[in-house]
């Protein structure tokens, strides 16, 4: 065979073997194309887990929906039987998760102005004004409340049966009535709050907080008054001072004067602090001194206004010694009754102000002043009796120091 013939062989054998070479690597190319699919695809899809172990990303329709894990009651504040609570402090009640916003929520036992909000793992009633004392409150969790995971998922989350707290509210404080009477003028102090804690005069419901939980502040005598008055002063504390007070406040808003602040002084209280309705009469302080000669000093927000020589009661019709406060007047009245020689009296008297029983400050015309001469009463001279008057109120303090007859 010639040179040029075994050529051409040679050559038509190599491509026969290269054609056979290029399809087996195209056929192992598709079986490996085709086995990478079937991993893929097989049986429509893969559950998360195996992607997981395959470590390759699964799209979140490829996963599957889980049940979120039942919604638990944690904590509710004030808790099951607490007492003495703040009836103004808003209710919280707290969840194992984050709750959905459109979940049902608690309700309360009495109903007051107020709104539930979802805060979170928490729902949180504010009130716009809260409690009175002494009320026993019912908090109502109801089954079903849901989770926000739940509401993910589609199932779940669900809060199993319903549960009830109760708890009780406690009672307004003394230093808060003494706080607020100071601030209308009803004391012969003033009350300065202590930097940060001013309550707003016309938020109802923080100045109901406050009459449970009074803010920290100082008190200070409202110019000079003297130590008969001054020693009576009790921080937090009850006495005639606030008795007087009450008193006072009471006859300016026409209720029953009886120096008890109950549920119907405090509602008008309030009332008067968010209107700025401070004592129209100011603060009076009398002292009747039976050392002889025997005086009275009569003192107006804190400075003195008069004094003045007085009668006081005679051996066995004595003028008592104490603090008391004005709970009857009169421009002009009769007074009645039976003179030590067991004769009769109708004696017509004039600015008149009763302060223990039948004891008054009054007019009634001696010869002189200054000396046991009455039947128990204060008596002035006719024009001291009128500027009295004008200032000795109902709840006017009047102290009778000395020694009786």
């Amino acid at each position: 065979m010639s040179f040029w013939g075994q050529f051409r062989r040679q050559q038509a054998v190599l491509l026969r073997n290269r054609g056979i070479a290029m399809t087996a690597a195209g056929g192992a190319l598709v079986v490996a194309v085709g086995a990478t699919v079937a991993a893929t695809t097989s049986g429509g899809h893969e559950t998360l887990s195996n992607a997981a172990e395959n470590g390759r990303a699964v799209s979140p329709q490829h996963k599957a929906a889980r049940p979120a894990a039942p919604l638990r009651l944690v904590s509710v504040t004030p808790a099951d039987r607490a007492s003495g609570v703040n009836g103004a402090s808003p209710i919280r009640v707290t969840f194992s998760a984050k709750l959905a916003a459109d979940s049902p929520l608690p309700s309360l036992s009495p109903r007051i102005g107020g709104n539930w909000q979802i805060s979170g793992d928490s729902a949180v009633f504010t009130p716009t004004a809260g409690y009175a004392p002494g009320t026993r409150v019912t908090v109502r969790v109801p089954g079903g409340i849901r989770s926000a995971a739940g509401e993910q998922a589609g199932a779940g989350g669900v809060l199993a049966g319903g549960h009830k707290v109760r708890f009780t509210t406690g009672s307004y404080s003394a230093l808060r009535l003494q706080q607020l009477l100071a601030q209308l003028g009803y004391l012969p102090l003033t009350w300065t709050p202590a930097s940060g804690t001013t309550v707003a005069a016309t938020d109802a419901n923080a100045q109901l907080s406050a009459a449970y939980s009074p803010p920290a502040g100082t008190f200070s005598w409202q110019g000079s008054y003297p130590s008969e008055l001054t020693r009576q002063w009790r921080e937090g504390a009850s006495s005639e001072i606030v008795t007087g007070a009450v008193e006072a406040f009471q006859s300016n808003q026409g209720l029953t004067m009886d120096g008890v602040a109950g549920p119907e002084v405090w509602s008008h209280l309030l009332k008067a602090v968010a209107k700025g309705a401070n004592n129209p009469n100011g603060y009076s302080y009398a002292v009747t001194d039976q050392n002889s000669p025997e005086t009275l000093t009569l003192y107006h927000n804190g400075r003195r206004v008069l004094k003045t020589f007085v009668n006081t009661g005679i051996a066995g019709r004595g003028t008592q010694d104490g603090t008391f406060p004005v709970y009857l007047r009169y421009d002009v009245t009769q007074m009645k009754g039976t003179n030590p020689d067991g004769s009769k009296y109708n004696d017509t008297v004039y600015y008149v102000s009763y302060f223990n029983g039948s004891d008054a400050v009054h007019y009634f015309p001696r010869y002189s002043y200054g000396s046991n001469q009455s039947l128990g009463c204060v008596e002035l001279p006719l024009n001291p009796a009128k500027t009295a008057y004008k200032y000795l109120t109902y709840g006017s303090l009047v102290s009778v120091i000395g020694p009786e007859a």
